[in-house]
C-alpha cells in the first residue's frame, strides 16, 4: 500500500471534476460542502497526530479527499459516508488503498463502539454544521471510546466549546466533561467546495482516561446543566428553584452550602463547581444511580 512517505506524491483530488463525471451536485439537505483546500487537509491530519499504529473512524469521507490522506499516516481508516449516490465514487478514489473500509450509513444510527472493536482509536470528521452537537454526544458517550476527535465545524460553534468560565455553555460543558479542546486549525469557508457562508474550524478533543463525572453523576450532571441554563440571563437561585420546584430561599441554602454565590449566573460555574454543587443536590436531582 502507500504509505507516508509517498504521501507527498499524492495529488489534490479534483472534488468538482469528479461530481461532474459522475453527475453529481452537492446535496444541500445533507450539508455536503467538499473540503478541498488540500493543504487544509495535510493540516487536520497532521493535527490529529495520526502514526502508523493507529486505527481512524473518518465520518463524512465524502469523495475521499481526506480519507486518502489519512490512510497514507494510519494503519486502519474506517470511513462512514451517510449518502449512497457517492459510495461508487469513493470506492474508485480509495482503490488503490488496502488499509481504507468504507462504510455507508449514518453514524448516529450506529455504535462507534461496534464499528472500532478496541479504545484509542481518532474520530476525523468533517461533519454537517447542524449535526455538530449529536455527533459529539454520540462519539463522546459510546462504549468503546475514541482517545481523541479532530472535528471540523463552524469556527463560531469550535470557539464556543473551548469557552472559559464566564462564557460556558451547555456544549461546551458537554464536552468539557470528557475532555480537553482546542482549535488546532482555522478554515476560511473558500477552502470548501460549495463554500458555506461562514469559516470554519478544526477542534481537537484529547479525552480524559475517565469522564470528570462517574456514572451514577454524569446523569444528575447534565439534568442540573440544562436546568441552570435555561434562562441563562437569571440568577441560578432562580433557575435552580424553578428547575428544582423549591422555594429561591431554599435553592439559595444548597448554593452557599456548595461554596457558590447565589447570585451568579450558571455559564461562570467551572467544572469544579459544578461538581460540589451535583454532590450537594444529589438527593434531589433526576438520574440514574448506575450505569450512563
Amino acid at each position: 500500500r502507500l504509505h507516508r512517505g509517498a504521501a507527498i506524491e499524492l495529488p489534490p483530488l479534483d472534488v468538482r471534476s469528479l461530481l461532474k463525471r459522475h453527475r453529481l451536485d452537492p446535496r444541500k439537505g445533507l450539508g455536503q460542502n467538499f473540503l478541498v483546500d488540500h493543504k487544509a487537509l495535510w493540516k487536520i491530519v497532521d493535527s490529529a497526530g495520526v502514526t502508523p499504529e493507529d486505527t481512524v473512524l473518518e465520518i463524512g469521507a465524502g469523495l475521499g479527499s481526506l480519507t486518502r490522506l489519512l490512510a497514507v499516516s494510519a494503519a486502519k481508516v474506517k470511513a462512514v459516508e451517510i449518502d449512497h449516490k457517492l459510495i461508487p465514487v469513493l470506492g474508485e478514489v480509495v482503490a488503490s488503498f488496502q488499509n481504507i473500509e468504507v462504510i455507508q450509513g449514518d453514524i448516529l444510527e450506529m455504535d462507534p463502539g461496534k464499528l472500532m472493536k478496541d479504545t484509542g482509536y481518532i474520530v476525523v470528521a468533517n461533519i454537517p454544521y447542524f449535526i455538530t452537537s449529536a455527533i459529539v454526544r454520540h462519539l463522546l458517550e459510546c462504549t468503546v471510546r475514541p482517545g481523541r476527535l479532530v472535528l471540523t465545524m463552524q469556527q463560531e460553534v469550535a470557539e464556543r466549546i473551548c469557552a472559559l468560565p464566564g462564557e460556558l455553555s451547555l456544549l461546551a460543558l458537554s464536552v468539557q466533561v470528557y475532555g480537553q479542546p482546542k482549535i488546532v486549525a482555522r478554515i476560511p469557508a473558500a477552502s470548501f467546495y460549495p463554500a458555506p457562508s461562514v469559516d470554519s474550524a478544526a477542534l481537537r478533543v484529547d479525552l480524559y482516561h475517565e469522564p470528570y463525572f462517574n456514572d451514577q453523576q454524569r446523569n444528575k450532571f447534565f439534568t442540573l446543566i440544562r436546568m441552570g441554563f435555561a434562562q441563562k440571563r437569571k440568577m441560578l437561585r432562580n433557575t435552580l428553584a424553578a428547575g428544582l420546584h423549591i422555594s429561591g430561599d431554599e435553592a439559595a441554602r444548597y448554593l452557599t452550602a456548595a461554596g457558590i454565590d447565589p447570585g451568579r449566573r450558571a455559564q461562570t460555574l467551572n467544572l469544579v463547581e459544578w461538581k460540589t454543587l451535583v454532590n450537594e443536590l444529589a438527593d434531589l436531582l433526576p438520574g440514574k444511580t448506575g450505569g450512563d
